[in-house]
């Protein structure tokens, strides 16, 4: 399925450091240097390490590697367990970021983040840690951006408070960690290299590397909880659909996730063949182009095809990371989004597969528990930053052009995002394993007027804004732009109870009432009718944190639709619906006849 969600979640890496969304306006708090402590001092399977202990009493370890370097030869390849080391490693700072374009990349700029060699995970656990749950947090980004290092991700205070040990992973982003072609499976010196989902298999690595080390660290390998947000919500989805995670985390939480799977031939195929303009045939034709070999597409292709594969293998696992990058660039010379970039191989992942028949039968998944949500404005996060919506000043949005007309456009598309990631996905999960389904969705939206512009008009509980309650970090110098003073008591209210449920979901496979038992209960999702089945996050100051029978259904949506007067006008009505109501969810009759007006002058 083709739809907005993907589309968009690739532009947040434009507008944010993914994930942190509005709280990294400004730097963190200048911390002080850590400091190795002896009593972090562990002896691993690959060499002793040293981390340090933080102002909460944490033990910190990062920088830790879990996998070999993914370069030269293991480029497009299964990742490699961690060689062992000599000596003492110090884990004191965070590893590099993985490889990605940065947004300012042009036609003479060919800039980039991180590097390569990226494979590096954190760990966080409390005092006196032993036989504790496992929280393995995959970030965010669209698989375009995004690091595990991230202010906002730090899991010192889950692990302080609530008596879990936090894993914060990399993992090979953009077409490091996704690209699908023959020659890169020619050839496989284990049956994972036959994969095209590379960043999904750094993923499972560390997984494995867990297994084999928390304890050491005071995890239990046997309680392990992956959860992650926006395209980290799409691969714990991924995981929990890969036949090669099986029996290595017991429950899942998606924050603002979903599943859709490529197929191989769109993913590797030449455009006019079926795949697409940034398939591998396409991407490997303009590096062709770049270097000088082909003048134009045709003769790219023509040489290509006359490679065989050990040659054409060898000719991109021999490039380095700038020519990649230069190659791999948007018609207009800039950076490249592309979708979620999941791929059905039918090694890591399932071949291709509607997500809603995927998870409709436990035989064909990991089906353990699962708590999944949105955020009820998500899309006001791209929304803000959209030139067509809002007046701007270097950048930064000022003012909303037509309020009416940005709150449909947000209310449609949001509510699209929770149907499909959320009500669908319970409704078939709860049938296919029963009452370990929990859903919800975050509407903290007690945000400063400013004046000039009202955020919580602009944002509400925008995209990514749930992450700094889940692990309590709210960047100071943000939170006092973003919240006024008279919300912070309840907000930091919001926040330990949405930890208490993430982290008692961790030691029990269910959010209850919190860890400490003093949360309302949580009720798993309901198929019945007028049963609660969805917690609701809100302040105090606001409805406060409920239960609700709320379930959206897509007819129910479209009628509403079909009514909705704030658009510009009959184009834009059309258009709108063209964009969110794709795939399965197109008809065409419905297109025909919209508004009175229909579409048949516009291309559906």
């Amino acid at each position: 399925m083709k739809y907005v969600i993907r589309v968009m979640l690739c532009v947040v890496v434009i507008l944010i450091s993914a994930g942190a969304a509005m709280y990294l306006y400004f730097s963190p708090d200048r911390q002080p240097d850590p400091v190795v402590s002896e009593a972090t001092l562990l002896t691993l399977d690959s060499g002793d390490i040293v981390g340090y202990q933080n102002a909460f009493g944490v033990s910190v370890w990062q920088g830790i590697p879990f996998a070999q370097p993914p370069v030269g030869e293991l480029r497009w390849k299964a990742p490699r367990p961690a060689a062992p080391w000599t000596g003492r490693k110090s884990a004191l700072t965070a590893g590099p970021d993985c490889a990605s374009q940065t947004s300012q990349t042009a036609a003479d700029n060919n800039d980039f983040n991180g590097v390569e060699d990226c494979l590096y995970l954190n760990v966080y656990a409390p005092e006196g840690a032993k036989n504790l749950p496992v929280m393995y947090w995959i970030h965010g980004g669209a698989n375009n951006g995004g690091s595990s290092s991230n202010p906002v991700y730090d899991g010192s205070q889950l692990a302080a408070q609530f008596d879990v040990v936090v894993v914060s992973i990399n993992y090979r982003l953009t077409l490091f960690g996704w690209l699908s072609h023959p020659a890169l499976r020619a050839n496989a010196e284990i049956p994972e290299d036959a994969s095209s989902n590379f960043g999904t298999l750094d993923q499972i690595i560390g997984l494995q590397w867990v297994q084999q080390n928390i304890a050491k660290f005071g995890g239990d390998s046997s309680k392990v909880t992956i959860f992650g947000e926006s395209a980290g919500g799409w691969n714990v989805m991924a995981l929990m659909a890969s036949p090669l995670a099986k029996g290595l985390f017991q429950g899942a939480i998606v924050q603002s996730g979903g599943l859709d799977l490529e197929p191989v031939e769109k993913a590797e195929n030449f455009l006019a063949e079926g795949g697409h303009q940034h398939s591998a045939r396409e991407f490997i034709s303009q590096l062709l182009i770049a270097e000088g070999r082909a003048a134009d597409a045709s003769s790219a292709k023509a040489l290509q095809t006359g490679m065989t594969e050990t040659a054409l293998a060898s000719y991109l696992r021999g490039k380095t990371t700038e020519e990649v990058f230069q190659a791999f660039r948007s018609k207009t010379g800039g950076k490249v989004y592309r979708n979620l970039d999941l791929i059905g191989d039918g090694v890591t992942l399932p071949r291709a597969i509607a997500s809603d028949a995927l998870f409709s039968n436990a035989d064909n998944y990991n089906a353990v528990p699962v708590m999944m949500g949105t955020n009820r404005d998500e899309m006001k996060l791209f929304l803000s930053f959209s030139a067509d919506h809002v007046d701007k000043l270097m950048g930064i949005p000022i003012g909303i052009r037509d309020r009416e007309r940005y709150e449909a456009f947000s209310k449609y598309s949001s509510d699209l995002w929770k149907l499909r990631a959320v009500d669908r996905l319970a409704s078939v999960m709860r049938e296919a394993q029963g009452d370990s389904v929990f859903a919800y969705r975050f509407d903290a939206d007690d945000l400063r007027d400013l004046g000039f512009l009202d955020l919580k008009t602009l944002l509400g509980a925008a995209h990514a804004f749930e992450i700094p309650y889940v692990f309590g970090n709210f960047i100071s110098g943000a939170s006092k732009m973003i919240h006024p003073e008279s919300a912070r008591e309840a907000r930091n209210a919001l926040s330990h109870s949405m930890m208490s449920y993430w982290a008692a979901f961790a030691h029990y496979g269910r959010p209850g009432t919190g860890y400490y038992g003093k949360q309302l209960e949580w009720q798993p999702w309901a198929n019945g009718s007028d049963q609660d089945r969805l917690m609701v996050f809100d302040t105090a100051l606001d409805d406060g944190v409920r239960m609700s029978a709320e379930r959206l259904d897509l007819n129910d949506l479209k009628q509403i639709f079909f009514a909705e007067t704030r658009f510009a006008d009959q184009a834009e009505h059309c258009r709108a619906y063209s964009m969110m109501f794709t795939g399965l969810d197109f008809v065409q009759a419905e297109f025909d006849a919209l508004g009175g007006e229909g579409c048949s002058q516009f291309d559906g």
